[in-house]
């Protein structure tokens, strides 16, 4: 009992009701981190911006999308003012033909101030399709550039399509 006397503060003692009435038992604190329930690390979903969905879906197109020479790829880049498109060679690292709405046979035919319509990509498609066929061109393979095909990257490869274009 002497050694219990002279114990330090930071034991408890405990008295056994049980037990003798004179009788004491020794014990330790409970350790740290038994006081509380375990937690799990903590994961937090983080939204993507569009630019972080856009660059993932053309980094992923173009890993299976390769411009040959016999069926270069026809890649589509759009921006809030005008729409731009080229039939590309990758082999070579050569443009084989272009179309976009800022040169003059399309700009003219069309006034637009709030950038391209559904109507300008479906010209900006017939165009593309006039300067490849004429370049004897006529399969190729559609680069998205990692946009959705959806309004006016739809429309433009449905009107190459239709004016002769082979994808």
């Amino acid at each position: 009992m002497q050694a219990m006397a002279s114990a330090p503060s930071s034991l408890y003692f405990l008295h056994n009701t049980f037990a003798s009435s004179s009788s004491q038992q020794l014990c330790l604190p409970p350790k740290f981190g038994t006081l509380r329930p375990r937690t799990l690390p903590l994961i937090e979903a983080k939204a993507h911006t569009r630019r972080e969905d856009y660059t993932a879906r053309h980094t992923r197109i173009r890993k299976k999308v390769e411009g040959t020479p016999e069926r270069p790829r026809l890649c589509v880049f759009r921006s809030n003012k005008h729409l731009y498109v080229q039939v590309i060679d990758d082999t070579k690292m050569h443009t084989l033909a272009s179309a976009s709405t800022i040169q003059k046979p399309i700009s003219e035919e069309i006034n637009y101030t709030s950038g391209p319509t559904i109507e300008v990509a479906k010209k900006v498609g017939e165009a593309i399709a006039k300067n490849c066929l004429e370049k004897g061109i006529n399969k190729v393979v559609f680069d998205r550039g990692g946009y959705l095909y959806h309004g006016r990257v739809q429309a433009l490869a449905d009107a190459a399509r239709e004016h002769g274009l082979e994808f």
